[in-house]
């Protein structure tokens, strides 16, 4: 009986340091900023993939869709406006002005901005099939 106890104890207390990691994860955090500034611009079906531990170059990839190149090259522009008043600068951001498939890295993230119709062909999310996905709480009441 005492065994079971423990064996709860230790289950609780995992969980609790899961909660606790999330909550204190920078990449995480940019990532929410990302899709929060996104959708500030309508960008449709933001997803934010987990793939910490899955590749090298990222911790997270945050994917959306445009209904334009003139919009993808907004979505791109305010989260570039909006990530540079808390002090994160872009390592690179490729596709501008053109916007029909546009890359921003952030290091721990990676952002990609598609034209719906590009979207559909590549395809990016089926690669992280098995990835956790991280909640976008403002997508969610949208």
């Amino acid at each position: 009986m005492a065994a079971k106890k423990s064996t709860r104890a230790a289950g609780v207390n995992t969980a609790s340091k899961r909660a606790t990691k999330a909550k204190s994860d920078p990449g995480r955090e940019l990532a929410l900023q990302i899709a929060h500034a996104a959708l500030d611009k309508k960008a449709q079906d933001v997803e934010i993939i987990d793939v910490t531990g899955k590749v090298d170059y990222a911790d997270y990839v945050v994917v959306m869709s445009a209904t334009s190149d003139r919009q993808a090259s907004a979505i791109a522009k305010n989260i570039d406006s909006e990530l540079s008043r808390q002090k994160h600068k872009a390592n690179s951001i490729e596709g501008l002005p053109q916007g029909a498939w546009v890359l921003m890295d952030y290091g721990d993230v990676v952002v990609h901005i598609f034209h719906e119709d590009t979207r559909g062909y590549y395809d990016l999310e089926a690669l992280w099939y098995d990835a956790e996905r991280v909640e976008i709480a403002e997508q969610k009441r949208a």
